[in-house]
């Protein structure tokens, strides 16, 4: 009987983590909460959320350990009122380039305005069929965006499912009282518009960038650098597109500020036509930061 029990250990261990598809860093900072705060409460509620995170099925497929996504969830609360908490919520999305030790960020952003209730104790529920937590929404919602960018990076509209359950969370939250997932909060920079840029077909550029930049692009550098940038010039031709079709979209300044320094550290070694076309989309794209692309003419370290 012992040994019976020992193996149904062994075999519901083994489930739990075969199924995991992330390997997620997360960390819940209270600092700035005034008025004191119980350390220990957020403490546990970091190691929920790692379970949360970690003990799930989230992903179609069977990843192997050295495939699950890299990633990293850093909530940073700066109020708190009994049960419910507000603060911002940065999200980093990683992945290994081809025959390279070097990693590539897919996403680096903050969601400035995160509310959400939880009361300690609480167990963290999700369902793809129901808003049963608007917390469990806010973590599941970048969890998928996660595996979407990520799946489009390696293959042309690999992401589309997760794109699709985005949708299906912010449509469940059009009646939230939290803010961040209608129309209306925050101008065009919360989670309604960049799910609607990535799933409105208007955009469809997008998707094709993140394949043609990453696959085509940064995992062909290492053997032929010439040809890997060439090709990522050409995908830099498309968010000039999106923009042209419509400026100051949420994913455009995302995908901006993620890439920035990266496009300038490849386009360092470029050949002085690269150089002036890239700064030349750059600017045009991301006025704000357009001096950053001026460090293209830079000499290479």
């Amino acid at each position: 009987m012992k040994r019976i029990l020992y193996l149904c250990l062994l075999m519901v261990l083994g489930s739990c983590l075969y199924a995991q598809d992330f390997q997620c860093s997360i960390s819940v900072n209270a600092n700035q909460v005034t008025g004191g705060s119980n350390q220990q409460r957020y403490n546990d509620l970091q190691q929920k959320l790692y379970q949360f995170v970690h003990d799930r099925k989230w992903c179609q497929y069977t990843l192997k350990t050295n495939e699950r996504i890299e990633c990293a969830i850093q909530i940073n609360l700066t109020k708190v009122s009994g049960d419910v908490m507000e603060g911002t919520m940065t999200v980093i999305l990683q992945r290994p380039v081809y025959k390279a030790s070097y990693k590539t960020t897919l996403l680096n952003f903050q969601d400035k305005n995160i509310q959400f209730t939880y009361a300690d104790g609480d167990p963290l529920e999700y369902s793809d069929n129901a808003n049963i937590s608007q917390f469990t929404s806010l973590l599941a919602y970048y969890l998928n965006l996660f595996l979407a960018v990520e799946f489009d990076s390696f293959s042309m509209n690999g992401g589309a499912p997760y794109y699709n359950k985005m949708q299906t969370i912010v449509n469940f939250n059009q009646s939230a009282k939290e803010k961040g997932w209608s129309v209306a909060d925050n101008g065009q920079s919360n989670r309604y518009w960049i799910t609607e840029n990535l799933t409105n077909s208007t955009y469809s550029k997008l998707h094709d960038f993140f394949y043609q930049y990453h696959r085509l692009g940064l995992d062909v550098m290492n053997e032929t650098p010439d040809a890997g940038r060439a090709v990522i010039l050409e995908s830099l031709k498309l968010l000039q597109q999106v923009h042209a079709q419509k400026s100051n979209l949420a994913l455009v300044k995302v995908i901006c500020s993620t890439k920035a320094d990266e496009i300038v550290n490849i386009f360092k070694e470029g050949m002085p036509n690269e150089k002036t076309q890239v700064i030349n989309i750059m600017k045009q794209i991301d006025p704000t930061n357009s001096s950053r692309y001026d460090a293209i003419n830079s000499t290479s370290k």
